[in-house]
Protein backbone atom coordinates (compact mmCIF):
# COMPACT_ATOMS: atom_id res chain seq x y z
CA UNK A 1 0.00 0.00 0.00
CA UNK A 2 1.26 3.36 -1.22
CA UNK A 3 1.02 5.97 1.28
CA UNK A 4 -1.31 5.30 4.54
CA UNK A 5 -1.32 8.27 6.75
CA UNK A 6 -4.42 8.19 9.19
CA UNK A 7 -7.26 7.75 6.88
CA UNK A 8 -5.97 4.87 5.39
CA UNK A 9 -5.99 2.68 8.09
CA UNK A 10 -8.70 1.27 8.37
CA UNK A 11 -7.46 -1.00 4.57
CA UNK A 12 -5.01 -2.13 6.95
CA UNK A 13 -7.67 -3.62 9.27
CA UNK A 14 -9.39 -4.49 6.50
CA UNK A 15 -6.37 -6.72 4.47
CA UNK A 16 -6.28 -8.69 8.28
CA UNK A 17 -9.64 -9.85 7.86
CA UNK A 18 -8.86 -10.65 5.00
CA UNK A 19 -5.87 -13.00 5.79
CA UNK A 20 -3.49 -10.30 3.43
CA UNK A 21 0.12 -9.43 4.46
CA UNK A 22 0.66 -5.67 4.41
CA UNK A 23 3.63 -3.59 3.32
CA UNK A 24 2.87 -0.25 3.34
CA UNK A 25 5.41 2.49 1.77
CA UNK A 26 5.48 5.82 3.96
CA UNK A 27 7.20 8.46 5.01
CA UNK A 28 9.45 8.66 8.57
CA UNK A 29 6.91 10.61 9.75
CA UNK A 30 4.16 7.86 9.87
CA UNK A 31 5.96 4.55 9.73
CA UNK A 32 6.54 4.44 13.45
CA UNK A 33 2.89 4.27 14.50
CA UNK A 34 2.15 1.82 11.96
CA UNK A 35 5.01 -0.75 11.88
CA UNK A 36 2.97 -2.83 15.09
CA UNK A 37 -0.10 -3.54 12.38
CA UNK A 38 1.57 -4.78 9.28
CA UNK A 39 4.54 -6.93 8.15
CA UNK A 40 6.98 -4.71 6.35
CA UNK A 41 7.32 -0.90 5.70
CA UNK A 42 9.76 0.86 3.46
CA UNK A 43 10.17 4.47 4.16
CA UNK A 44 9.83 7.43 1.57
CA UNK A 45 12.48 10.19 1.73
CA UNK A 46 10.30 13.21 0.87
CA UNK A 47 6.72 14.16 -0.24
CA UNK A 48 6.93 14.04 -4.21
CA UNK A 49 5.66 11.51 -6.91
CA UNK A 50 9.00 10.75 -7.87
CA UNK A 51 10.06 10.00 -4.31
CA UNK A 52 6.98 8.06 -3.41
CA UNK A 53 7.93 6.18 -6.39
CA UNK A 54 11.19 5.26 -6.07
CA UNK A 55 10.12 3.82 -2.80
CA UNK A 56 7.06 2.18 -4.30
CA UNK A 57 9.40 0.41 -6.47
CA UNK A 58 11.88 -0.70 -3.72
CA UNK A 59 9.06 -2.57 -1.71
CA UNK A 60 7.91 -3.54 -5.30
CA UNK A 61 11.21 -5.42 -5.48
CA UNK A 62 11.76 -6.55 -1.99
CA UNK A 63 8.32 -8.56 -1.67
CA UNK A 64 6.41 -9.24 -4.79
CA UNK A 65 3.04 -7.58 -4.66
CA UNK A 66 -0.27 -9.49 -5.61
CA UNK A 67 -2.12 -6.17 -5.73
CA UNK A 68 -1.71 -2.58 -4.83
CA UNK A 69 -3.41 0.34 -3.43
CA UNK A 70 -2.15 4.10 -3.74
CA UNK A 71 -4.12 6.14 -0.93
CA UNK A 72 -4.30 9.75 -1.35
CA UNK A 73 -3.32 11.63 -4.65
CA UNK A 74 0.66 12.30 -4.45
CA UNK A 75 0.70 7.91 -4.15
CA UNK A 76 -1.13 7.73 -7.32
CA UNK A 77 1.45 7.42 -9.86
CA UNK A 78 3.49 5.09 -7.81
CA UNK A 79 0.52 2.93 -7.36
CA UNK A 80 -0.16 2.75 -11.11
CA UNK A 81 3.46 2.64 -12.47
CA UNK A 82 3.94 -0.99 -9.79
CA UNK A 83 0.83 -2.21 -10.84
CA UNK A 84 1.73 -1.80 -14.29
CA UNK A 85 5.41 -3.38 -14.17
CA UNK A 86 4.20 -6.18 -12.45
CA UNK A 87 0.28 -6.46 -14.34
CA UNK A 88 -1.74 -6.11 -11.35
CA UNK A 89 -4.97 -4.68 -11.22
CA UNK A 90 -5.13 -0.87 -11.05
CA UNK A 91 -6.81 2.84 -12.09
CA UNK A 92 -4.21 2.15 -15.63
CA UNK A 93 -1.19 4.53 -16.15
CA UNK A 94 -3.45 7.01 -18.76
CA UNK A 95 -5.90 7.30 -15.74
CA UNK A 96 -2.98 7.88 -13.25
CA UNK A 97 -1.57 10.75 -15.42
CA UNK A 98 -5.04 12.71 -15.95
CA UNK A 99 -5.83 12.40 -12.35
CA UNK A 100 -2.47 14.40 -11.26
CA UNK A 101 -2.51 16.92 -13.77
CA UNK A 102 -5.93 19.11 -13.93
CA UNK A 103 -4.45 20.52 -16.95
CA UNK A 104 -4.49 17.46 -19.17
CA UNK A 105 -7.88 16.55 -17.54
CA UNK A 106 -9.61 19.72 -19.45
CA UNK A 107 -7.54 18.78 -22.43
CA UNK A 108 -8.99 15.12 -22.48
CA UNK A 109 -12.17 16.51 -21.88
CA UNK A 110 -12.26 18.60 -24.63
CA UNK A 111 -11.66 16.85 -26.91
CA UNK A 112 -14.36 14.05 -25.59
CA UNK A 113 -17.16 16.91 -25.51
CA UNK A 114 -17.60 16.42 -21.81
CA UNK A 115 -19.21 19.64 -19.91
CA UNK A 116 -16.67 21.70 -18.02
CA UNK A 117 -16.34 25.57 -17.74
CA UNK A 118 -13.61 27.34 -20.04
CA UNK A 119 -10.04 27.14 -19.47
CA UNK A 120 -6.60 28.10 -20.27
CA UNK A 121 -3.32 26.97 -18.72
CA UNK A 122 -1.03 29.83 -18.28
CA UNK A 123 2.52 29.56 -17.57
CA UNK A 124 1.93 32.41 -15.22
CA UNK A 125 -1.27 34.04 -13.82
CA UNK A 126 -0.23 37.38 -15.36
CA UNK A 127 -0.10 35.46 -18.67
CA UNK A 128 -3.57 35.49 -18.90
CA UNK A 129 -4.53 38.90 -17.96
CA UNK A 130 -5.96 39.33 -21.59
CA UNK A 131 -7.92 35.70 -21.57
CA UNK A 132 -9.71 36.73 -18.05
CA UNK A 133 -10.66 40.14 -19.34
CA UNK A 134 -13.80 38.74 -21.06
CA UNK A 135 -14.39 36.14 -18.41
CA UNK A 136 -14.53 37.24 -15.22
CA UNK A 137 -15.09 36.13 -12.39
CA UNK A 138 -12.63 33.17 -13.24
CA UNK A 139 -10.87 30.69 -10.58
CA UNK A 140 -7.26 29.83 -10.36
CA UNK A 141 -6.10 26.13 -9.81
CA UNK A 142 -3.03 24.74 -9.67
CA UNK A 143 -2.32 21.81 -11.83
CA UNK A 144 -1.45 19.17 -9.15
CA UNK A 145 -2.90 20.17 -5.71
CA UNK A 146 -5.75 18.48 -3.84
CA UNK A 147 -7.71 19.42 -1.14
CA UNK A 148 -8.61 23.13 -2.19
CA UNK A 149 -5.23 23.76 -1.57
CA UNK A 150 -4.20 26.45 -3.63
CA UNK A 151 -7.54 27.22 -5.51
CA UNK A 152 -8.68 30.80 -5.48
CA UNK A 153 -11.79 32.83 -7.04
CA UNK A 154 -10.48 36.18 -8.41
CA UNK A 155 -14.09 38.42 -9.04
CA UNK A 156 -12.54 41.07 -11.55
CA UNK A 157 -9.36 43.29 -12.96
CA UNK A 158 -7.90 44.53 -9.86
CA UNK A 159 -8.21 41.13 -7.97
CA UNK A 160 -6.62 39.52 -10.86
CA UNK A 161 -3.66 42.05 -11.16
CA UNK A 162 -3.37 41.47 -7.36
CA UNK A 163 -3.13 37.83 -7.53
CA UNK A 164 -1.01 38.13 -10.30
CA UNK A 165 1.45 39.96 -8.02
CA UNK A 166 0.98 37.21 -5.52
CA UNK A 167 1.25 34.25 -7.18
CA UNK A 168 3.13 34.94 -10.52
CA UNK A 169 6.00 32.48 -9.20
CA UNK A 170 3.59 29.55 -8.74
CA UNK A 171 4.41 28.69 -11.68
CA UNK A 172 1.69 26.77 -14.53
CA UNK A 173 -1.62 27.17 -13.29
CA UNK A 174 -5.31 26.76 -14.90
CA UNK A 175 -7.39 29.75 -15.45
CA UNK A 176 -11.04 29.15 -15.62
CA UNK A 177 -14.32 30.52 -16.03
CA UNK A 178 -16.18 30.32 -12.60
CA UNK A 179 -19.30 28.54 -13.03
CA UNK A 180 -22.58 28.59 -10.95
CA UNK A 181 -24.67 25.95 -9.11
CA UNK A 182 -24.37 23.37 -6.43
CA UNK A 183 -21.44 21.14 -5.66
CA UNK A 184 -21.62 17.07 -5.70
CA UNK A 185 -19.85 14.53 -6.13
CA UNK A 186 -19.67 10.72 -7.81
CA UNK A 187 -18.31 8.48 -6.03
CA UNK A 188 -17.38 4.92 -8.18
CA UNK A 189 -15.59 1.80 -7.96
CA UNK A 190 -14.67 0.32 -11.27
CA UNK A 191 -14.28 -3.40 -12.25
CA UNK A 192 -12.29 -3.90 -15.93
CA UNK A 193 -13.54 -0.06 -16.73
CA UNK A 194 -17.47 -1.02 -16.10
CA UNK A 195 -19.18 0.75 -12.84
CA UNK A 196 -19.83 -1.85 -10.31
CA UNK A 197 -21.37 0.87 -7.90
CA UNK A 198 -21.82 4.25 -7.49
CA UNK A 199 -23.42 7.05 -5.47
CA UNK A 200 -24.06 10.66 -5.70
CA UNK A 201 -22.96 12.89 -2.60
CA UNK A 202 -24.13 16.75 -1.57
CA UNK A 203 -21.40 18.76 -0.19
CA UNK A 204 -20.78 22.21 1.04
CA UNK A 205 -17.81 24.41 1.11
CA UNK A 206 -17.07 27.62 2.05
CA UNK A 207 -17.71 28.91 -1.01
CA UNK A 208 -15.16 31.59 -2.50
CA UNK A 209 -13.17 32.53 -2.72
CA UNK A 210 -11.20 28.89 -1.52
CA UNK A 211 -14.40 26.28 -1.69
CA UNK A 212 -13.02 24.04 1.48
CA UNK A 213 -15.36 21.68 2.21
CA UNK A 214 -17.14 21.65 4.94
CA UNK A 215 -19.89 18.92 4.92
CA UNK A 216 -21.30 16.14 2.81
CA UNK A 217 -24.02 13.99 3.06
CA UNK A 218 -24.40 10.62 1.00
CA UNK A 219 -26.57 9.96 -0.79
CA UNK A 220 -27.70 13.06 -2.50
CA UNK A 221 -31.26 13.88 -2.46
CA UNK A 222 -32.05 14.62 -6.54
CA UNK A 223 -34.28 13.74 -8.37
CA UNK A 224 -34.18 10.27 -10.61
CA UNK A 225 -34.13 12.16 -14.03
CA UNK A 226 -30.58 14.52 -12.64
CA UNK A 227 -29.09 10.97 -11.14
CA UNK A 228 -29.20 9.34 -14.63
CA UNK A 229 -27.46 13.08 -15.79
CA UNK A 230 -24.68 12.39 -13.58
CA UNK A 231 -24.13 8.78 -14.11
CA UNK A 232 -23.70 9.56 -18.21
CA UNK A 233 -21.22 12.27 -17.34
CA UNK A 234 -19.21 9.51 -14.88
CA UNK A 235 -19.12 6.98 -17.57
CA UNK A 236 -18.17 9.33 -19.96
CA UNK A 237 -15.44 10.55 -17.65
CA UNK A 238 -14.04 6.81 -16.75
CA UNK A 239 -14.22 6.43 -20.64
CA UNK A 240 -12.22 9.52 -21.13
CA UNK A 241 -9.11 8.51 -18.88
CA UNK A 242 -8.87 5.01 -19.43
CA UNK A 243 -10.09 4.16 -16.13
CA UNK A 244 -10.05 0.29 -15.54
CA UNK A 245 -9.86 -0.87 -11.80
CA UNK A 246 -10.24 1.07 -8.65
CA UNK A 247 -11.97 4.11 -7.17
CA UNK A 248 -12.68 7.25 -8.99
CA UNK A 249 -14.10 10.52 -7.23
CA UNK A 250 -15.74 13.17 -9.46
CA UNK A 251 -16.25 16.24 -8.58
CA UNK A 252 -18.50 18.36 -10.61
CA UNK A 253 -21.11 21.62 -9.86
CA UNK A 254 -24.66 21.21 -11.05
CA UNK A 255 -25.44 24.38 -13.32
CA UNK A 256 -28.27 25.55 -15.00
CA UNK A 257 -27.43 23.03 -18.23
CA UNK A 258 -26.37 19.99 -16.69
CA UNK A 259 -23.67 18.64 -14.44
CA UNK A 260 -20.06 20.17 -15.51
CA UNK A 261 -16.85 18.48 -14.41
CA UNK A 262 -14.42 20.35 -11.73
CA UNK A 263 -12.35 17.64 -11.38
CA UNK A 264 -11.38 13.77 -11.37
CA UNK A 265 -9.25 11.78 -9.30
CA UNK A 266 -8.59 8.12 -8.94
CA UNK A 267 -8.09 7.53 -5.56
CA UNK A 268 -9.43 7.20 -1.94
CA UNK A 269 -11.82 9.87 -1.29
CA UNK A 270 -10.89 12.57 1.16
CA UNK A 271 -13.17 13.60 4.43
CA UNK A 272 -14.83 10.28 5.47
CA UNK A 273 -16.80 9.93 2.76
CA UNK A 274 -15.53 5.86 2.80
CA UNK A 275 -16.87 5.81 6.10
CA UNK A 276 -20.31 7.41 4.87
CA UNK A 277 -20.58 4.91 1.75
CA UNK A 278 -20.02 1.87 4.24
CA UNK A 279 -22.81 3.45 6.40
CA UNK A 280 -25.46 3.87 3.97
CA UNK A 281 -24.68 0.99 1.86
CA UNK A 282 -23.87 -1.27 4.55
CA UNK A 283 -20.70 -2.69 2.48
CA UNK A 284 -17.23 -2.22 4.16
CA UNK A 285 -16.14 -0.06 1.05
CA UNK A 286 -12.19 -0.45 2.16
CA UNK A 287 -12.60 -4.43 1.90
CA UNK A 288 -14.21 -3.48 -1.83
CA UNK A 289 -11.16 -2.09 -2.95
CA UNK A 290 -8.90 -4.24 -1.58
CA UNK A 291 -11.05 -7.47 -3.16
CA UNK A 292 -10.94 -5.22 -6.40
CA UNK A 293 -6.95 -4.64 -6.50
CA UNK A 294 -6.60 -8.46 -5.68
CA UNK A 295 -8.49 -9.09 -8.74
CA UNK A 296 -11.16 -10.98 -6.35
CA UNK A 297 -14.96 -11.86 -6.67
CA UNK A 298 -17.07 -9.19 -5.37
CA UNK A 299 -20.53 -9.59 -3.24
CA UNK A 300 -23.51 -8.39 -5.06
CA UNK A 301 -23.55 -4.91 -5.24
CA UNK A 302 -25.59 -2.94 -2.94
CA UNK A 303 -28.92 -1.77 -4.76
CA UNK A 304 -30.09 1.17 -2.49
CA UNK A 305 -29.03 2.77 0.44
CA UNK A 306 -30.08 1.53 4.11
CA UNK A 307 -29.74 4.89 5.68
CA UNK A 308 -28.26 8.44 4.81
CA UNK A 309 -25.07 9.27 6.24
CA UNK A 310 -23.10 12.79 6.69
CA UNK A 311 -19.68 14.16 7.73
CA UNK A 312 -19.31 17.78 9.61
CA UNK A 313 -15.59 19.00 9.15
CA UNK A 314 -15.52 22.32 11.44
CA UNK A 315 -13.35 25.04 11.24
CA UNK A 316 -11.80 27.93 13.83
CA UNK A 317 -10.84 31.49 13.04
CA UNK A 318 -7.13 32.01 12.53
CA UNK A 319 -5.09 31.67 16.07
CA UNK A 320 -4.16 29.84 19.13
CA UNK A 321 -6.52 27.63 20.50
CA UNK A 322 -7.59 27.98 24.09
CA UNK A 323 -10.46 25.60 24.48
CA UNK A 324 -12.65 23.04 22.67
CA UNK A 325 -16.57 22.99 23.44
CA UNK A 326 -18.90 20.75 22.89
CA UNK A 327 -16.97 17.60 21.90
CA UNK A 328 -18.43 15.10 25.06
CA UNK A 329 -22.20 16.66 24.05
CA UNK A 330 -21.69 16.30 20.42
CA UNK A 331 -20.38 12.43 21.05
CA UNK A 332 -23.72 11.80 23.24
CA UNK A 333 -25.96 12.89 20.17
CA UNK A 334 -28.14 10.30 18.29
CA UNK A 335 -27.06 9.68 15.34
CA UNK A 336 -23.34 10.72 16.03
CA UNK A 337 -20.87 7.50 14.91
CA UNK A 338 -17.42 9.23 15.41
CA UNK A 339 -16.39 12.66 16.84
CA UNK A 340 -13.02 14.06 17.17
CA UNK A 341 -10.84 17.49 17.20
CA UNK A 342 -7.36 16.98 15.24
CA UNK A 343 -6.53 20.64 17.62
CA UNK A 344 -5.22 20.96 21.21
CA UNK A 345 -5.20 24.07 23.45
CA UNK A 346 -2.01 25.90 22.47
CA UNK A 347 -1.74 25.01 18.85
CA UNK A 348 -1.93 27.35 16.35
CA UNK A 349 -4.56 27.35 13.34
CA UNK A 350 -3.34 29.35 10.06
CA UNK A 351 -6.51 31.15 7.90
CA UNK A 352 -9.19 28.89 6.14
CA UNK A 353 -7.31 28.93 3.32
CA UNK A 354 -7.53 24.99 2.41
CA UNK A 355 -8.55 21.42 3.74
CA UNK A 356 -5.59 21.23 5.84
CA UNK A 357 -6.83 23.97 7.97
CA UNK A 358 -9.87 22.37 9.48
CA UNK A 359 -10.09 21.32 12.71
CA UNK A 360 -11.83 17.40 12.88
CA UNK A 361 -14.41 15.81 11.76
CA UNK A 362 -18.12 14.53 13.11
CA UNK A 363 -19.67 11.53 11.07
CA UNK A 364 -23.11 10.90 11.35
CA UNK A 365 -26.02 8.32 10.32
CA UNK A 366 -29.45 8.04 10.67
CA UNK A 367 -32.38 6.30 9.02
CA UNK A 368 -34.72 9.36 8.29
CA UNK A 369 -33.22 12.51 6.12
CA UNK A 370 -35.43 14.26 8.95
CA UNK A 371 -33.22 12.95 11.46
CA UNK A 372 -29.85 13.15 10.37
CA UNK A 373 -30.68 17.00 9.50
CA UNK A 374 -31.35 17.95 12.80
CA UNK A 375 -28.40 16.35 14.21
CA UNK A 376 -26.08 17.53 12.06
CA UNK A 377 -27.35 21.47 12.83
CA UNK A 378 -27.52 20.37 16.73
CA UNK A 379 -23.67 19.47 15.94
CA UNK A 380 -22.82 22.96 14.25
CA UNK A 381 -24.50 24.59 17.33
CA UNK A 382 -22.71 22.37 19.98
CA UNK A 383 -19.21 22.16 19.08
CA UNK A 384 -16.62 24.81 18.61
CA UNK A 385 -12.76 25.55 18.75
CA UNK A 386 -12.34 28.79 20.54
CA UNK A 387 -9.08 30.69 19.73
CA UNK A 388 -7.12 33.83 20.54
CA UNK A 389 -6.33 36.03 17.71
CA UNK A 390 -2.83 36.22 17.22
Amino acid sequence: MVGVGKAGRPYLDAARRLGLQVHVVETAEHVSALESRVDGTTVCRGGTDELWTEAAFMAAHTCRPDGVIAFSEPHVMAGALVADEFGLPGPSLRAAVFSRNKGLQRARFSAAGIDQPEYLVTNSVSDATEWVATRMPVVLKPLSSAGSNGVELVADAKEYQEAAVRRNSNGRMLVERAMGGPEYSWEALVLGGEVWASNLTAKETTGPPNFIEVAHRVPADVDGATRTLVTDLGTAVLNAIGMRTGLIHLEFRLTPGGPAVIEVAVRTPGDCLMDLLGLAYGLDWFELVIRAAMGWELPSPPQAPLRIAASYLPSAPSGTVVAIEGLAEVLAQPNVVTAEVSVSPGDRIAPLKSSNERVGQVVLAADAPEELTHTVSEVRRILAVVTRPD
